[in-house]
């Protein structure tokens, strides 16, 4: 059963199109993940969805509910885990989910149960009293998925969730994010920027420039390279390129210092390669693709890594 419904969905910033008639679904119980720069588009569209922003065009239904016409019957059925942090660092932990609690409307006698749920779901049980000032930067933001959970949302928004952590901390958050899928059967939503994390959606759709360029699994995804990757490094790249050209029935792109292509078997054409290539090679390189391979493909550039706000997104601070 699809939980979300998104069609011709689109945002415009004056003359700048930030998000260009997106259509697509998402399965209840999935992990689903915007892939993509930074000023792709993706925080535009995830802050449509939670009707922080208005689209300038198109609709999309959460849970029977449209973001145009039905918008608190859509906030009440969503969490939302911002880019930037949200909590109040002068209340405790307890303090801020209670605030939070009211404002959704949680039942005075279901609040204690509940509080105390997310927080053990995110290891901060022993911390509730704490002030969130003293907490580090991954405390925190398992306290604000203990937040977005506490009114028992049919689908959580995660922006950008592992921003700014360090790699322990973002494998430790996807632990618990990936216990929310599997104990709670969440439905979760979440943009990134990091490969590696797309890693963990059911399903990946891919955006640049506004658009969704492709929509599969990430092992789907990956398959429609058609074979291993290949890495030669020569100082005679441009002498090596047209050889490669020449020899070989495969687009030859220049990644750095080196040349990038693909083909079915790495493992046995590669020897077979270098034995009849005449032009000077320093390195090679044999991998099999990646999410950022796959990209490369699609939008012929990396993926950036800067860490600026999505180009024309709207405010993404305040609560749903």
């Amino acid at each position: 059963m699809d939980i979300i419904e998104v069609k011709e969905l689109t945002k415009r910033f004056g003359d700048l199109l930030a998000v260009d008639h997106v259509s697509f679904t998402v399965e209840k119980g999935e992990i689903f993940g915007f892939l993509g720069p930074n000023g792709a588009g993706k925080s535009t569209t995830i802050s449509m969805l939670a009707t922080i922003l208005t689209p300038s065009g198109g609709d999309a239904m959460i849970s029977g509910f449209s973001i145009r016409r039905q918008r608190d019957a859509v906030r009440h059925s969503i969490g939302m885990v911002f880019q930037d942090p949200s909590l109040d660092n002068r209340l405790t932990a307890e303090e801020n989910l209670r605030f939070h609690a009211r404002l959704y409307g949680v039942p005075k006698e279901d609040y204690r149960r509940r509080m105390e749920e997310v927080l053990r779901l995110v290891d901060l049980w022993a911390r509730k009293r704490d002030i969130v000032e003293t907490f580090s930067g991954g405390m925190k933001r398992r306290l604000e998925i203990a937040r977005g959970l506490i009114h028992y949302p049919d689908v959580l928004f995660l922006d950008e969730p592992t921003i700014g952590l360090d790699p322990q901390t973002r494998a430790l958050l996807w632990d618990y994010v990936l216990k929310l899928k599997h104990d709670r059967a969440m439905t979760i939503f979440m943009t990134t920027h990091y490969m590696d994390e797309a890693e963990y959606c059911d399903r990946i759709a891919i955006m640049d420039h506004g658009k969704i360029v492709a929509l599969d699994t990430p092992a789907n995804l990956k398959r429609q390279l058609g074979g291993d990757i290949i890495r030669i490094e020569s100082s005679q790249k441009d002498a090596l390129q047209k050889e490669l050209e020449h020899k070989l029935d495969t687009p030859i792109r220049q990644e750095g210092n080196a040349l990038q292509f693909e083909v079915a078997d790495g493992a046995k054409f590669l020897p077979r390669l270098l034995q009849e290539v005449q032009t000077r090679v320093e390195a090679v390189e044999l991998r099999k693709p990646t999410l950022d391979d796959v990209f490369l493909s699609l939008t012929g550039r990396n993926i950036r890594k800067e860490e600026a706000p999505d180009q024309g997104q709207g405010p993404a601070r305040g609560r749903p």
